[in-house]
């Protein structure tokens, strides 16, 4: 009885632990369980070398979405970048974007500037 008890015990810990690393790995990949709102972006640039799906987009050094994809507009030949920004966060229709380079890697990041317009 006593046996079967501990296997038991085991069993459980062994489901909480995978159940653990499932979940913060949908974290860390920027996925979510619980349905987050996010609201979508788009920024046109030049040049984006670097510059891939999943990278942060930050407001003052502060992480609130990501990249969505990164695409090339034909008629423009220009970058169109597609961010998901999280649905807390109202900018204004003057808020800029700009490819920020983070630490000795080089990781590439969108860092958005709010303007000083009300307009959302």
């Amino acid at each position: 009885m006593k046996n079967s008890r501990l296997e038991l015990f085991v069993g459980l810990f062994v489901l909480l632990g995978i159940a653990a690393i499932a979940y913060l790995s949908l974290k860390i990949a920027g996925g979510s369980l619980f349905g987050n709102h996010t609201y979508a972006l788009t920024a046109r640039f030049d040049k984006v070398t670097g510059l891939n799906p999943g990278a942060n987009v930050v407001i003052a050094g502060v992480p609130v979405g990501r990249v969505e994809s990164v695409s090339l507009d034909p008629q423009a030949f220009s970058a169109i970048v597609r961010l998901r920004v999280n649905g807390t966060i109202r900018l204004s229709s003057e808020t800029s974007a700009s490819i920020k380079t983070s630490g000795l890697i080089g990781d590439k990041y969108i860092a958005l500037e709010p303007g000083g317009d009300d307009t959302l």
